[in-house]
Order: C-alpha cells, then structure tokens, then sequence
C-alpha cells in the first residue's frame, strides 16, 4: 500500500494518518459551528432583552424642595405616593431643602434635575449670569409668601414703617429676606432706622419668641405657625405681608435645569402633569396631604401642619387667578412687571426677559390644572 492511498504522510521523527480521523475532526467542527452560532443567539436575544427592560425603565429625576418637609410640601407627595410619576413613566426622588434661594443653586448647577425655589432669586440669577442653566416651568405660590413677622407687644403692627428703630432677625438664604431691598423702595421704610441681624432657620423663631429680636423675615405660614408652637399668642403675632404692601411678585415656581429639560422633554412633561394631580388632591383633601407629610416627618404637630397647608393653599396657591386659569402659568405682562420692580429695587443690569424665566411650554393643557 502506498503512501498516497493510506492517506498517510510522513514527517520527521513521526507518521500522522487524517483518514482514521476524518469523520471525528468534522463531528468537533461541527459541534464548535452550532456551539458558537447558539452563544451568539442566546446573547443576542440577551441584548435584545436587555434594550427591552431599557426602553421601558423610568426615567429618573431627583427633585428637591425649599425647604422641609412640612405642610405645604403636600402636593409634591402626594405625586409621589400616590403613583402619579410612576404613571408617567418617572422614577422621581424628592429631597428637603436649605431654604428656597439654596433650591435655585441646586437646580442650576445640575446637582438636581429640579426643584421649587423662588422666582424673583431665579430672575436675579439669570440677570447676573444669563447662562446659568436653569428655567421656571410651573408656578406654584402665584402670591409670594414673602412676609416681615413681628409681635405687637414688641411694638410691630400691620404698617410696615413700624420696623423702623426695631432689630430685624434675617436668615441669609431666605426667599423672603431676598426681597427686602426691593420691599423696601416700595413700601417707605427707612432702612437706615433698621438694625439686621443674621439669624439662622433653626433659630429664628426662638429669637422672636424670647424677644431677641422685635420681627424676623420669612414665609408667612412657616414663621407664623413656628412661633405658636413656641407658645407665642396667636393675637400678639403680626404678619406684614410683602404682597399686600406693593410688592407684586411671583412666589416659588417648580424650576427645570435646562440641559435636563433638552434631553428628557417627556419626563418633564409628566413631572408636571403629575405635580397638577398632586396639588389637586392636597386642595381637596388636606387631611390626606398632612398624612404623606407626617411619613417623612413624624416630629411635626399634625394640626399644626394641616393649618399651614390650608393657610398655603388659601393665600398663595388658590388665588383668584389660579382659579380662573388653573395651576402652573403665569401672566406674562405680570412676570414682565416684576422684573421691572426688581431692576429699580434690586440694581439689576436690565438684560432677563420673561421668556428666559419662564417657559411655559412644558405646561399640561388648563383643563387638566384645575384646583377643586
């Protein structure tokens, strides 16, 4: 037999035979072929798998608040609990805040995709530095609650001239302090007569209450309903509210950081659609609102905290305003006023428009804003 027909061949040192093992190399062959053609289905359908839970996962948006987790905060909770995001195809988490100037910063700087802060500190932002990546989307407290809040029988009454001589307590982040200058020109006061002091939130009631100061600056509800709990008679309290003495700003508006907004333009629409839902349910039944609050904060007195939701709602959410046109918008021929009063009031270089401040766009039709 030859070489040839025993399909054998010779190499040095040994005789290597490929026709005994034809039949065992392309059975391996074809073993590795449908090994590797079924790893390459199965991730294949893997990926797949994995684009599907992709397309369907939530969007997440962290959201912070001004402030903490008290009455007013309700509607932005009860979006939350009640599933109102997560219809919307949102994963949203909602933090407390530092105070609703701090609340802008957080937004701007993209440290939260977005938040609820005051409109007038985010227009004096936007004057200062037109590039801050930041916009209103939904107002809020349509009045401000920006207040002065003294006590009668430190010499404070409801005229706004009677702070002069007194000693002021002002917490530096505060929305409501941010607007003395412009309250100020405004409202007469002298301020050379005025004696400020820095005060910090965890302190500044406590001042009051002791005498250490004769007013403090701050949110109408949260400084009145803080000094009855620290024992101060309801009739010895006195509120000068800024919006009832020339003042006519906006309040706190639910912000967007504007990089976000470009590339999830969906999810900001549901955030809002969502929050709409949410304040509708704190307005028609607070009590259930206060509950979502006191989960978060099981400190709080709950009559206290449902007083200052309905006091929220009354005065600076429900305003006739709201009640004709529904929650979330503005007036343009307003918002554009404002700015005008903070450009006299507050030096600013005259260069934000209403338009930067505010984008309406991501607003849910009228109808679905309604308050009951």
């Amino acid at each position: 037999m030859s070489n040839l027909a025993c399909n054998r061949y010779r190499f040095p040192g040994k005789m290597v035979s490929f026709q005994a093992n034809k039949g065992n190399v392309m059975l391996k062959s074809a073993r590795r072929l449908a090994a590797r053609a079924a790893f390459v289905g199965l991730a294949g359908i893997a990926s797949l798998a994995a684009g599907a839970t992709a397309a369907f996962a939530d969007t997440p948006v962290k959201f912070t608040l001004d402030w903490k987790f008290e009455g007013p905060a309700a509607g932005f909770l009860l979006a939350l609990d009640k599933g109102y995001f997560k219809a919307e195809g949102l994963d949203v988490t909602i933090d407390s805040g530092n105070g609703s100037v701090e609340a802008i910063s957080r937004v701007a700087t993209g440290t939260y995709d977005m938040g609820f802060g005051d409109i007038n500190s985010l227009i004096k932002l936007l004057d200062e530095d037109p590039s801050q990546k930041i916009t209103g989307v939904f107002m809020v407290y349509d009045r401000p609650t920006f207040a002065v809040v003294g006590r009668k029988s430190l010499g404070i009454t409801d005229d706004p001239k009677s702070l002069e001589g007194k000693k002021l307590g002002a917490p530096p982040p505060d929305g409501a302090f941010a607007q003395w200058k412009a309250f100020k020109a405004v409202a007469g006061i002298d301020d050379s007569k005025i004696t400020l002091e820095s005060v910090g939130f965890p302190v500044r009631e406590p001042m009051l209450a002791k005498g250490d100061v004769d007013a403090v600056f701050g949110f109408s509800f949260s400084v009145i309903l803080n000094l009855k709990a620290q024992g101060v008679p309801a009739d010895d309290i006195v509120p000068i509210l800024m919006a009832e003495h020339g003042l006519n700003l906006y309040g706190n508006t639910v912000t967007v950081n504007t990089d976000f907004a470009a590339n999830n333009p969906d999810a900001v629409k549901g955030v809002l659609k969502a929050l709409a839902k949410g304040f509708a349910d704190a307005v028609a039944n607070p009590e259930e609102g206060i509950e979502a609050v006191l989960k978060r904060n099981e400190t709080l007195n709950s009559d206290i905290e449902l007083e200052r939701l309905t006091m929220a709602n009354a005065q600076n959410i429900k305003t006739p305003y709201v009640a004709e046109h529904g929650m979330g918008g503005v007036d343009p021929a307003r918002l554009a006023a404002s700015i005008e009063t903070l450009k006299t009031s507050m030096g600013l270089k005259g260069t934000v428009t209403a338009d930067k401040v505010f984008d309406a766009s991501f607003l849910p039709p009228e109808a679905e804003r309604k308050l009951p």
